[in-house]
Order: structure tokens, then sequence, then C-alpha cells
């Protein structure tokens, strides 16, 4: 009788201990997910109401159902919108890959002042957006940049690096001495001088991903394929890259929902927002907008707004599908 006595109040102590250990974790997790509900969920679930609404001053007036839907899929300025997107997202994503691995293979050898140079590849990962939008315009600047400046010290025409709305392909068969169809012209300049200082802005932080990667790589592998008589390239293909595709796969799928949601440097570098003639109009412009420019719509913002959201998710959903296939973990 006693031995169940003693085994009973032992249950119960250790239930009491599991009790304040959750009580305990859930105080820990307390804010964090704060934060996520108040900032994350909230909004995606007021989004998903007011994309059924009419909305006016504030107020939610009038249910129009899938009608904010219908008007975005009419809408041809949202189809043209999204295929600007997909030409940023092609344009940034393979070069914040490739470029900052690079770059990393670089700074993950024994040099001098090393430390000094991996702060200067960082540096424009910390920098205000602004100040980067500022010094780009003036580096892109047709009259007086500096880009400008070094095509015509090697005798090349000039071009307006966030003025031209033609496509770099339509450019390059112009200066070919043909002429290329609208469709198959390809980005406008505009759109691929952005992609260039969006590729800039995040190079240091896809640096520091590549190198932890690269640094946790065992010399051991190293040495044994140095042993059978690997080269520099056989180690790259056979011992880095292998070991580092969860770090690319990690880079890819950041990078693209990142490019999907830029919107501060078509706001901040082209003249008028989204120019010229809405060849750098991304989606969460178009989103922008919607919102805001009047005639300003709410709902069909939020309803832009969910698209775009089912448009990354999908997105990554396939890509995990796809990739991760070729990911060695």
């Amino acid at each position: 009788m006693k031995s169940v006595i003693v085994h009973s109040d032992l249950v119960q102590r250790m239930t009491r201990r599991k009790r304040r250990d959750a009580a305990g974790a859930l105080l820990y997790i307390l804010p964090a997910a704060t934060i996520v509900i108040v900032f994350r969920l909230v909004p995606i679930l007021a989004a998903f109401t007011f994309s059924f609404f009419e909305i006016k001053m504030g107020a939610l007036v009038g249910f129009v159902g899938i009608g904010h839907y219908v008007k975005l899929f009419q809408d041809p300025t949202f189809w043209y919108s999204l295929q600007t997107t997909i030409w940023f997202v092609l344009g940034t994503v393979p070069p914040a890959i490739f470029v900052s691995l690079f770059f990393a293979l670089l700074l993950n050898q024994k040099i001098r002042a090393l430390g000094l140079y991996r702060t200067v590849y960082f540096m424009p990962v910390v920098t205000s957006m602004v100040a980067v939008a500022v010094i780009w315009k003036w580096i892109l600047e047709p009259d007086i940049g500096i880009m400008n400046f070094l095509l015509a010290k090697l005798h090349l025409p000039e071009v307006g690096w966030l003025s031209e709305s033609r496509g770099i392909f339509q450019m390059m068969a112009n200066g070919l001495g043909f002429n290329i169809p609208d469709w198959a012209g390809g980005p406008s300049l505009a759109l691929v001088s952005l992609a260039i200082v969006n590729t800039w802005k995040g190079l240091g932080y896809n640096i520091v991903i590549f190198l932890a990667g690269l640094q946790n790589i065992p010399q051991q592998q190293y040495e044994a394929a140095r042993i059978d008589g690997a080269g520099t390239w056989q180690l790259f293909r056979n011992v880095t890259w292998p070991i580092l595709t969860p770090t690319t796969f990690y880079v890819f799928i950041m990078s693209t929902i990142v490019s999907f949601q830029t919107f501060s440097l078509v706001y901040l570098m082209t003249a008028p927002p989204g120019g010229p003639e809405d060849s750098t109009k991304v989606l969460v412009y178009y989103l922008f907008d919607k919102g805001f420019t009047p005639p300003a719509s709410l709902g069909r913002a939020s309803a832009v707004a969910l698209v775009l959201f089912v448009i990354i998710l999908s997105l990554t959903v396939v890509q995990r599908r796809v990739a991760e296939k070729r990911v060695h973990y």
C-alpha cells in the first residue's frame, strides 16, 4: 500500500513538473508568437477579408464576392506587371547565387586583410535603401553618371539606363541592324538596371551564407580528393558543390521570395515610379498603385496581395518538390 502511495505521489510531482515546463516554454515563445500573430497572421486574414469587400474611408461598405479578382484578371496591366516581375526575378536570382558563390570562394582563401574585404562586401546589406538608390541614380545618370562616362571613354554609345523602355534583346537587335517582335524584346533596360542594383544590394548577405557553408566542409574531403589526383575544378564539382547544395537551395528559395517582393527600388529610382512606360511596374508596385493612387481601392489591392501570396507560396512548393531532390544533406 505504501509503495502505491509513493508511486502516486511521484506521478503527481512529474505531472506538475511537466505543466511547469510547458508553461515556461509557452512564456518563452509568447513574444515571438505575438509578433507573428499580430504582424503576420492578422494582416493576412484581414487582406483575405478585404479582398471580398468594397472599402471606403476605412470601412467595409459592400460585399462584392470575387468581383475584385475578376477585374484583376481582366486587367492587362496586371498581366504585364506579372511578366515584368518574372523578368526581374530571372534577372536577380541566378546572379544572386552564382556571383555571391564566386566571391564567397575568393573570400574563403587565406589572404591578407580578409576581414576588411568581408566587411566591404557586406556594407551594402546594412546600407539604407534610400542611400543606395541615390548613389546608383547618380551612377546611372545619363548626363553626368559614371556608367555613361565609361562608355564614352570606350567609344560606345551612351544609354539611358533608367529611362529606356525598350527591351534589351530589342536594343541588341536594333544595334545589329534588324528588328524583332515586341513580345521577344525582353525586359527593359530600366528593369535590368534595377536588377543589377538589387543584386548588388543583397550580395553581401548571400556571401555570408555561402561562407558559412564553405567553412563547414571538412578539410578531410579535400585532402582525400587531392590524394586521388583531383584538380581545382574537380574539387569544386565533386566536393564543394554537392556539400553546398543545402546552402544553395536556401539562397535560391529566399532570393526568389525577396525578388517577388521588390518595391523600394522601383519607387525610389524610376521617374515616374514604375516607368518608363510602366516597364518597371512590378506586382508589388502595382499593388501599391491600386491601394493608394486615386481612385484607390483597398479591396482590389488586397486581392493583388492574396494573388501574390499564392504565387510565392506555389513557387516555393514547386521549388521544394523539384530542387530538393538534388540537395545532399
